[in-house]
Parts: structure tokens; sequence; C-alpha cells
């Protein structure tokens, strides 16, 4: 996955907003004010995914490239190598599952104003 691979996919899902909040450099992606991916976009390395706690140490310990979250709390948050053997649509799919994730703590009529 690229940079502009992960910007295309996350901005098309619904509500999703793209900042800056921690620098130039470090890219985040927030649906309804709530972040749920973070990555640094010039030297695209990894990317921080929101993940379920029992889901996160599954796949830390199945996949090499999945780590604890880095600067994140390592309970709900994955880092994960974009270089690494992961297939591109497993990653698509993590980055959908920290969105829905997100989108799942929200307050009902937050919940409900992405789906119309």
């Amino acid at each position: 996955m690229n940079i502009e691979q992960l910007q295309e996919y996350c901005i098309s899902l619904p509500g999703v907003t793209e900042e800056f909040p921690f620098g130039e450099e470090i890219l985040v992606y927030k649906v309804k004010g709530k972040i749920f991916v973070l990555t640094n976009i010039d030297n695209f390395q990894s990317v921080n995914l929101k993940c379920d706690p029992e889901n996160a140490v599954e796949l830390r310990e199945r996949y090499d490239g999945v780590t604890p979250g880095y600067h994140m709390n390592k309970k709900h948050w994955n880092t994960v190598d974009v270089h690494s053997n992961i297939p591109n649509k497993l990653l698509l799919q993590w980055i959908r599952d920290s969105y829905d994730l997100v989108v799942k703590s929200l307050p009902k009529k937050d919940r409900e104003s992405l789906l119309s």
C-alpha cells in the first residue's frame, strides 16, 4: 500500500476528515472528531489503527508486521508495517474495522447521521 491508496480509501468512508493535529508530518483520519488512523505522511512506513483489545493481541501474534501501537494506548491500538507481507486487501479491512470500532462508540445521533 502507498500513501495515496491510504488517503483515497480513508477519505471515501462516510464522515471522515483528514487532519494534521500533531504537526505537518502526522496525517490523521477522524470520524466525527474521533481518530481511527494515524501515519507519517513524509515517511510512510506504518499506520496506527484502533483495534478491539482481544483482536489486537491475536493480530500481533499472527503477523510479524503488526506491533503494539507506537505512541498509542497499546491495549487499543496496533501499528502495522505497510511494507510487510500483509496483503493490501487485509490492511484495508483492518482500516475499515478501525473506522467501524470508532463509529460504534459514537453517540446514536452521530452514528445515524453517518447513515443518511
